[in-house]
């Protein structure tokens, strides 16, 4: 076992949030107050642009039951951001920053793009010959990260999707008179996990439940197909609900809907996939009544039907980061290990970052259907686990009580800094 550190800890959390984002950062906290190598516990305000701007606050101070409340909180309670540290000069900061306040364990808390992030943070420091230790949590509802069985945040989504859609059913059977298509656009920029959630929806041994059609990115989409399986389904059904994972893309690859702009990253972003459909149907279905429904960040700020065992996770890859980082281990991933048992078990291991930067992790060809627009029983197999138990939402005058973190600011030691 390598020998601790003695020193500080930073944890931020950068991209999109989840319903779990927040209960790693409870892991993080919960862990490292157990270890007398670690001195003050600091949350980076929006990410790396806090690390550039010297914007922490005392985590450590915080009160328990604000902590324990972080497990229920949706959003990212020290703030996220999409910034990409881009220059030299960037880097050169983050260490100064670092070196200013002894920091020594870096936790950050995201996707593809933050596991980049800390990667190259991790080789300048190295490159300079400062001790730090580096450990990524992950975190997408994309669950598209590569190494990892499964991501932080995905059970969640996919439990909420799989509950609307049955809510939404049960509205569409009342309204349909073989004449009715509801379309559901769901997150999913690059892979259709997402999307392929909705298919829990189903109930066992009723193969004519919604959703009757689920289209992902993953297989190029055909106009022409497309109309040809609602007409299939209103033929014997009183409605027709179509799930859409928002990156759906044409034969050449390309999105059937992005605007002209991208993101930090260089992302394209996307939206409006639904109308899009909406459009196809009017060709190729005309008469049809169509109704458009886009999730957004609904479905990822959903706390109040998230999966227990997802949140009991996304803590625990909170708590690991901490423990493998204090045992000298630095450049990793926290990742979640399925156990080969017949009952549901999910343990911790690591993974270079590596391996983990800028890759994506499809949905497994094998796990469709052959029609295409469907969910086979291995991808039901895969999934139902991670939608199991409710997280217990405390309520005040009929509504939810979230966390609320006291901005006990950190002072600073350096001058400003301009992004």
């Amino acid at each position: 076992m390598a020998e601790e550190l003695v020193g500080n800890v930073l944890v931020g959390q950068s991209g999109g949030p989840t319903a779990v984002i927040n209960a790693s950062v409870a892991g993080v906290i919960s862990e490292a107050l157990n270890h007398a190598a670690i001195e003050e516990i600091y949350g980076s305000l929006n990410g790396v642009l806090g690390i550039l701007h010297e914007d922490f606050i005392d985590l450590a101070g915080q009160s328990q039951q604000a902590i324990r409340a972080l497990r229920h909180t949706p959003g990212a309670a020290l703030g996220t951001c999409r910034y990409k540290l881009k220059k030299q000069q960037d880097f050169d900061r983050v260490l100064e920053v670092f070196k200013a306040h002894n920091i020594r364990y870096f936790f950050y808390v995201g996707g593809n793009d933050s596991q980049d992030t800390a990667d190259k943070i991790s080789k300048v420091a190295q490159a300079q010959g400062y001790e730090l230790r580096v450990i990524g949590i992950p975190k997408t509802i994309d669950n598209d990260l590569p190494t990892t069985d499964h991501c932080p945040g995905y059970g969640s989504v996919i439990k909420y999707i799989a509950t609307t859609v049955r809510e939404l059913a049960c509205d569409n059977a009342a309204m349909g008179q073989s004449d009715l298509v509801q379309i559901v656009e769901v997150m999913g920029r690059s892979a259709g996990w997402i999307a392929a959630g909705a298919s829990l929806a189903k109930r066992r041994d009723h193969p004519h439940d919604p959703p009757h059609i689920i289209l992902l990115p993953e297989l190029a989409f055909n106009p022409e197909k497309f109309g040809n399986e609602v007409k299939r389904v209103l033929s014997r059904e009183k409605y027709c609900l179509v799930v859409v994972g928002e990156g759906l893309v044409d034969v050449d690859g390309n999105y059937v809907t992005a605007e002209a702009t991208t993101d930090a990253f260089g992302h394209a972003r996307l939206g409006g996939v639904g109308e899009y459909l909406r459009e196809v149907l009017e060709t190729q279905v005309p008469g049809v009544k169509t109704r458009v429904v886009s999730l957004g960040n609904a479905q990822r700020a959903a706390a109040h039907c998230s999966s227990k065992t997802d949140n009991d996770e996304a803590f625990l890859a909170g708590q690991a980061a901490v423990k493998a980082a204090l045992n000298g281990e630095t450049d990793k991933m926290i990742t979640l290990v399925r156990g080969d048992t017949e009952q549901y078990t999910c343990e911790t291991g690591l993974a270079p970052l590596a391996d983990i930067a800028n890759g994506v992790k499809k949905l497994p060809r094998e796990w469709i259907n052959e029609d295409g627009v469907s969910m086979n029983f291995q991808f039901l197999r895969y999934a139902q686990p991670l939608i199991q138990g409710e997280v217990v939402v405390p309520f005040d005058s009929g509504l939810p009580v979230f966390a609320t973190l006291s901005k006990s600011t950190v002072d600073k030691q350096l001058p400003g800094y301009e992004t």
